[in-house]
């Protein structure tokens, strides 16, 4: 065995091993502090190591990246809790209805639009939260986890709440048409066009992600103030690797892991595809996103490989497998998708001969259907269940799918599978038989709605995990808390005039901050400023309510000994963003 190949993922590149023997010898150490000492110990002292590599200059190259596998291995992977033939039948007739929904729709208008490959990519990441993460309300008083769901996805939405019995297929009938006689549904999530069924709207690129950790700070806010129980809710995004060239997805990282929002939750469903072609086919967009977060101080957990792939990485103890995967760019993977098992022996696994060895008992049919981790829902769950029992920081899942799965000749990885609207009756015919619906042939034609019936043991399984997670989810409540008009008195200054000429923003200030001393109305005003209080003359409202500071203020300001000092507070009232539009 060459040099080269003894480190064990053969992953990072510090140049050829000049003595395999001592390399040995430290490893083997460190494989028994691990043993003995635990976990934390062998951090301390890798840690240590590169403190004194520093102070000898002794530098490692930076990276922000793992190797291209799954951070969670399948040692530590937690058994999954649901069942998996009727979940997998209960996905299948959700991805049907959210395809017929949009095939259906066009036949009748052509040109309508809508977005078949989203959910087709994403099926598994929603199917896993809606089972076993995503909370609703309930009747304990807990108000529900907070979904902020992938605008182009909306039709799976939509096909699991006509599961549930929510909707009627006369709603998906009018789909993106919410104005037709007898209620449609919108075309994207949005609270102003469905107000009882979507909370946020998404659709906009980088709305949802920018939105979504900004409703994590504040909640965090309401809690620090005594406003709102201290729930545990979470906050889920939902978001597509295209849409992180979006400046608004990726402008606030910063600000949640300053405030270790551990409350916040960023699934991005990387299917490697936007709408003309690869996000990035002559690189890699999950290593790219991971150094991304992991810079902003996110914890990132990748999901790239399915179970399938799990007794080839365990039987490769030459590295060469887990090389392959970080070597090969975006643009190939997609290439793979399209292409026969004999072309992945060939261009992926025959590059090495080690790579040719491992795989010598499987068929191309095996090869081919090797899954990405983005569609196996026990890699999908045991990166939900670590991220949201995970603290200190929020979290990012990558999950590497593919555009349009289940789709096959009809748009599955390919560039036109984006726009895809409309299948032909061999193609809906491929579609059901993939996924084993009991469908007939006329009805195939139609591409008509499946239900199972009210009482299937699918619908049953489904209402049995939702009434267990606490309701449906989305859901929309509307909650109106009449507030007292402040005190006549407290205007009279103001509407009798000033004996001088005074700005306009001066007496703004003085109405704010007269109502911001109101026992009633004061506490449920949320002064936001963007690094202006002082141009404006509002430094009087630092000391007598206060900067937020989710930490308090951990320093004494350079203007302590001043009457109007610059003082933060863990229950502190204003919001200083600082210098930024978005915020």
């Amino acid at each position: 065995m060459t040099n080269d190949l003894k480190a064990p993922l053969n992953w990072f590149s510090g140049g050829a091993d000049t003595d395999v023997g001592e390399t040995e010898e430290w490893l083997t150490a460190f494989e028994q502090v691990i043993q003995i000492e635990g976990r934390e110990r062998a951090r301390f002292l890798l840690g240590k190591l590169v403190e004194k590599g520093h102070e000898k200059d002794v530098t490692l190259p930076f990276t922000g990246n793992t190797p291209y596998i799954n951070t969670i291995p399948a040692s530590r992977q937690p058994a999954y809790a649901g069942d998996r033939t009727l979940e997998r039948r209960i996905k299948s007739i959700v991805r049907w209805n959210a395809m017929a929904m949009v095939v259906r729709a066009n036949k009748r208008f052509s040109g309508l639009g809508g977005h078949i490959s989203t959910f087709a990519s994403s099926a598994t990441l929603y199917q896993v939260g809606m089972h076993h993460f995503f909370r609703g309300r309930g009747t304990g008083g807990f108000d529900g986890d907070m979904v902020y769901f992938q605008g182009h996805g909306s039709p799976g939405i939509y096909a699991y709440s006509f599961l549930e019995g929510r909707l009627g297929a006369g709603q998906l009938e009018a789909f993106r048409r919410e104005l037709e006689a007898g209620g449609g549904l919108s075309s994207y999530p949005h609270p102003w066009l469905m107000p009882d069924y979507w909370e946020f709207p998404t659709v906009s690129m980088g709305l949802g992600p920018l939105a979504a950790i900004y409703q994590a700070r504040f909640n965090r806010y309401l809690r620090d103030r005594g406003l709102r129980d201290n729930q545990g809710r979470k906050i889920w995004a939902f978001l597509g690797d295209g849409e992180t060239d979006e400046p608004e997805t990726l402008g606030a990282l910063t600000l949640a892991s300053r405030e270790r929002l551990d409350n916040l939750i960023f699934v991005i469903n990387c299917n490697l595809q936007r709408l003309d072609g690869p996000v990035r086919g002559n690189g890699k967009i999950i290593q790219e996103l991971e150094t991304a977060f992991r810079g902003a101080g996110w914890n990132v957990l990748k999901v790239i490989w399915g179970s399938d792939w799990d007794p080839l990485i365990e039987a490769d103890n030459t590295g060469r497998l887990v090389q392959r995967m970080t070597e090969v760019l975006d643009g190939e993977y997609q290439k793979y998708v399209v292409e026969p098992g004999s072309y992945v022996r060939q261009e992926f696994f025959g590059k090495y001969p080690e790579l040719l060895e491992l795989v010598k008992g499987y068929s191309d049919a095996q090869l081919h259907a090797l899954r990405r981790g983005g569609h196996d829902p026990e890699k999908v769950y045991a990166a939900y269940k670590a991220a949201v029992e995970h603290q200190g920081s929020p979290t990012v899942i990558l999950a590497k799918t593919v555009k349009g799965y289940g789709l096959g000749e009809a748009g599955e990885g390919r560039n036109v599978t984006h726009n895809q609207k409309k299948l032909n009756d061999e193609e809906l015919r491929f579609f059901r038989d993939r996924f084993e619906l009991p469908i007939t042939d006329e009805q195939v034609a139609e591409a008509a709605f499946y239900h199972p019936g009210p009482n299937s043991p699918e619908v049953e399984y489904l209402r049995d995990c939702r009434a267990r997670l606490g309701g449906p989810i989305p859901s929309r409540r509307v909650r109106k808390e009449p507030l007292p008009v402040p005190k006549d008195g407290l205007w009279d200054r103001f509407s009798t005039g000033f004996d001088r000429e005074v700005s306009t923003t001066m007496v703004f200030v003085q109405i704010l901050t007269q109502l911001l001393k109101d026992a009633v109305i004061g506490p449920k005003i949320v002064p936001i400023v963007p690094d202006e209080a002082r141009t404006f003359g509002m430094e009087s409202l630092f000391r007598q309510f206060g900067i937020y500071s989710s930490v308090g203020q951990l320093y004494e300001p350079v203007d302590k000994s001043m009457l109007l000092y610059y003082r933060e507070a863990k229950d502190g009232q204003i919001l200083e963003e600082g210098i930024t539009e978005a915020g």
